[in-house]
């Protein structure tokens, strides 16, 4: 269902980014005979800052490299001549996902001295955490390129007035449109969103406003049942009371 889309980018990059990640974090836990922590950084810094290189800095090129030969390779032996142009993209999508990796890598650093006077700070490169890369390709997706199907010696944008324009190396492209989500099509595996429970108050992706599509909602009052003001009694059971709440629920019409 739906390729080339924004969605199908967006899974592309996640995809390559988590490999890098959870390759890179298993090499510098020394859970992977093939690689480790970066040496390349060993024994520099700038002694006059009073800081310098330690500690076990995130290799992320065994894990770049890893992810490539896993991801991109497969998709270069089987896609035809007809294909080249998803191929392109597809390929773009992975290697995009790997510099959102690349990127967003930071410093930590750890003081040494006496009581904390942080007289010398030993640093390393790591990694971010996931959750961020993740937000960073989100922001991508949701400003991803739609590029020309018709691959001649680089890919195009659609629109002709932005031709001229590069594409980056961190952006997610796109060929085809999105199908709408909203309304179910078996054909294509989409639920759409009538009887999706959504949240009145909120104004992001659960919220009632975007989820139903304009369409409004339904509202009905749930009864629940739970246990409460339990206590213990000697010996040896716990006896609780029979509580019911009242809460509204709303659905997408």
């Amino acid at each position: 269902c739906c390729a080339g889309t924004k969605e199908t980018a967006f899974i592309s990059a996640v995809t390559a980014a988590g490999l890098v990640h959870s390759v890179t974090r298993s090499c510098s836990a020394g859970n992977v005979t093939e690689c480790s922590c970066d040496v390349t950084l060993r024994h520099g810094g700038s002694a006059s800052e009073g800081w310098h290189w330690g500690g076990c800095s995130d290799d992320i090129h065994y894990g770049m490299a890893f992810s490539r030969s896993f991801l991109d390779v497969p998709l270069r032996n089987v896609t035809g001549e007809s294909g080249r142009g998803l191929l392109a993209m597809d390929l773009h999508n992975n290697e995009a996902g790997r510099q959102a990796v690349a990127k967003l890598m930071s410093v930590d650093c750890r003081c040494h001295g006496v009581s904390g006077s942080c007289a010398v700070k030993t640093c390393w490169r790591t990694m971010s955490s996931f959750e961020k890369i993740g937000r960073f390709l989100k922001d991508k997706y949701e400003n991803s390129i739609q590029i020309s199907d018709r691959l001649r010696k680089k890919l195009r944008r659609k629109e002709k007035s932005q031709r001229k324009l590069p594409i980056g190396k961190e952006e997610l492209l796109y060929v085809n449109k999105s199908p709408n989500y909203c309304v179910e099509d078996p054909a294509l595996g989409i639920p759409g969103t009538r009887g999706r429970e959504c949240n009145r108050t909120s104004a992001g992706a659960e919220g009632c406003n975007l989820l139903c599509c304009g369409r409004g909602y339904n509202t009905h009052v749930a009864r629940h049942v739970h246990r409460c003001d339990c206590r213990f009694v000697w010996c040896c059971h716990v006896r609780c009371r029979r509580c019911e709440t009242m809460s509204d629920v709303h659905t997408c019409k």
